[in-house]
């Protein structure tokens, strides 16, 4: 028999989705069995799989030890460096800047060098994280980058802000602003450009046409063109729809692609200017809430922001 003393972390949480992630050895059906046959209890009675969680409830599992073998994984994370750039950190949430060529989650190259392992390493090395005093929550990361993208992304510090940044994201209650730089200057210098995207999943690779059908999606690109110099602009974008590669493949669709993108990009011109990597960095986030944020409402109506972004440096200084 095993016991779990239901923590901050763990409250609030359905008790199957609870056991799947505290139990991961153990199969979903034989779950489902053993409440029925009252093999799992709280509180020492009967319980049911919708049951939400309270802080110092008692689950009690009667089940055979080898479903509580270890994850081989659960301490990867010490294996990478805990350097990262902080923007803003406190008891609930932390904005890191991701650096160009780093992957925020493990790839198909199960790269264990990840944005989120380095964030965990951080947060242990602090004492603010323990795998073995936690049953079912690890920090998490609430939005994603590519690899070659620079910029915020936000991780979540306990289970109550990760639950609320997954819904003020997919609400849109944080405007996320970037810098890029593209090659010509758009026209005119301030527009919302709408199209349509589509993606391959095979290639990973994004298709935009001005013409809408059953596979596509819309996306909504705002842009203001800042700076024009050397035949580059550098242009501000907002992005009102998050959709893959959105930004790349708007402003390669309008004929002006950004400086440095391999995959939309003019590569005779990135050769000739000898970069390699996409000029586009997610450097400013803004949360403007429109519901009630809970313990995060302290975080309404401000905004972070990266000075130090390396193509701007290189190219409009």
């Amino acid at each position: 028999m095993k016991e779990f003393i239901i923590q901050k972390n763990d409250a609030g949480q359905r008790l199957d989705k609870f056991i799947s992630k505290a139990v991961p050895n153990l199969p979903q059906s034989l779950m489902y069995k053993y409440i029925r046959l009252k093999r799992i209890k709280l509180n020492g009675k009967r319980c049911e799989i919708s049951t939400r969680l309270s802080v110092g409830d008692i689950l009690q599992m009667y089940i055979n030890d080898e479903f509580f073998g270890e994850v081989s994984a659960e301490k990867e994370f010490l294996t990478v460096p805990c350097d990262i750039d902080i923007v803003y950190e406190d008891e609930n949430i932390l904005l890191v800047n991701k650096k160009c060529g780093m992957v925020v989650h493990e790839d198909d190259e199960k790269t264990a060098d990840t944005l989120i392992n380095r964030i965990t390493h951080y947060l242990f090395k602090k004492g603010e994280y323990d795998p073995e005093r936690e049953a079912s929550f690890a920090p998490a990361l609430c939005n994603r980058l590519d690899r070659n993208t620079s910029g915020i992304v936000i991780c979540a510090k306990n289970a109550e802000s990760l639950r609320l940044l997954n819904r003020i994201v997919k609400e849109r209650e944080i405007i996320k602003n970037y810098l890029c730089i593209t090659l010509g200057t758009p026209a005119p210098k301030e527009a919302t450009l709408t199209a349509y995207l589509e993606k391959n999943e095979a290639t990973n690779t994004v298709t935009v046409t001005d013409k809408k059908n059953q596979n596509n999606k819309t996306i909504v690109t705002k842009y203001t063109v800042l700076k024009s110099k050397n035949g580059l602009a550098l242009c501000e974008i907002d992005l009102i729809t998050g959709r893959t590669h959105q930004i790349r493949a708007h402003m390669a669709h309008i004929g002006h692609p950004l400086l440095g993108d391999g995959k939309y990009g003019i590569n005779s011109e990135n050769r000739a200017r000898g970069i390699k990597t996409q000029a586009l960095c997610a450097y400013k986030l803004t949360f403007s809430f429109k519901t009630d944020a809970g313990i995060l409402n302290y975080l309404n109506g401000k905004s972070f922001e990266i000075k130090d972004i390396w193509f701007v440096n290189e190219y409009f200084k």
